[in-house]
């Protein structure tokens, strides 16, 4: 199976380094030489361009930051569109705008290419044990060819509907993730302050309500002060800007993630926005005051 892969940063990377264990040809284009190159050496083949990476691929796999990033890499100059022979299957693992998306897909039909939004959860580390959990969007037969060339890098993948339904998800997981890691992180803070081991917490609340995956994972590595890059907060704070869009557009109210989106903000604005979500421990540091003097 080829696949072409446009885009090698930190995720789309992981996403190829766990394509090639699992036997895939690839094809791999990013306008950084090193992130190539970081793919080459495990065995994928350099391609000049994301029209050489397309073409003669069975599906070409997108993973970049913005939908102007993704229109150019599709539609530009030596992009995918020039290279895929009709009837390719395009695959956005990219997190973008829903409506973006629904335009981007009707443009890649009027070529005869045809399009899936299959953004992702959990990060490099599921990248890397084949774990991904991917939300879709896209017709019926097109999203259950996406899952067979994605089933080695995921083991939850789910048709939410048409175009743009995947990306939609993402939004709504943005929002539950972006409100729970600033919530391990408060509580953190909490824990630390009242001089209790918040490294201990995962295991006392194991299996209770306030049990998650981003307890277990986040809490030790924010007690600890573990900044290891899997995240930025400068991509959630897109995520979540996105998700304010939405709410304006459907008249949702959702003063918690407009809370948590200001955190965000500030945080980037204080150079930290490169950082992964355990940096939002930032946010609770500052001199302590002695209240018994």
């Amino acid at each position: 199976m080829t696949v072409a892969l446009i885009g090698a940063g930190a995720m789309g990377g992981a996403i190829g380094a766990r394509l090639l264990t699992t036997g895939a040809a690839l094809r791999v284009f990013d306008l950084d030489p090193v992130k190539v190159a970081a793919l080459v050496d495990p065995g994928a083949v350099a391609a000049p361009s994301a029209a050489e990476a397309a073409r003669g691929a069975r599906a070409v796999i997108l993973s970049l930051n913005a939908a102007h990033i993704v229109r150019a890499a599709v539609f530009g100059p030596g992009g995918v569109a020039e290279g895929a022979a009709r009837g390719t299957l395009l695959i956005d693992m990219s997190s973008i705008d829903p409506e973006a998306t629904k335009v981007l897909a009707a443009e890649a039909a009027e070529k005869g290419l045809r399009w899936v939004d299959s953004p992702l959860s959990g990060g490099i580390p599921k990248a890397a044990t084949g774990e991904l959990t991917l939300m879709q969007g896209g017709a019926p037969e097109d999203v259950a060819e996406a899952q067979e060339v994605l089933r080695g890098v995921a083991s939850n993948q789910t048709r939410m509907g048409g175009p743009g339904a995947g990306q939609t998800t993402k939004l709504i997981n943005q929002v539950l993730c972006g409100l729970g890691f600033l919530a391990v992180a408060e509580a953190t803070a909490l824990a630390e302050a009242a001089g209790v081991d918040a490294q201990m917490i995962p295991k006392a609340l194991a299996g209770g309500r306030a049990d998650s995956a981003i307890l277990q994972e986040y809490m030790p590595r924010m007690a600890a002060r573990d900044y290891r890059r899997t995240g930025r907060i400068d991509n959630m704070v897109k995520d979540l800007n996105g998700a304010a869009d939405l709410a304006r557009a459907t008249g949702t109210a959702m003063p918690l993630t407009a809370l948590c989106a200001e955190v965000h903000r500030m945080l980037t604005a204080a150079g930290l926005g490169g950082e992964d979500q355990a940096a939002l421990m930032e946010f609770f540091k500052g001199p302590r005051k002695d209240l018994t003097q």
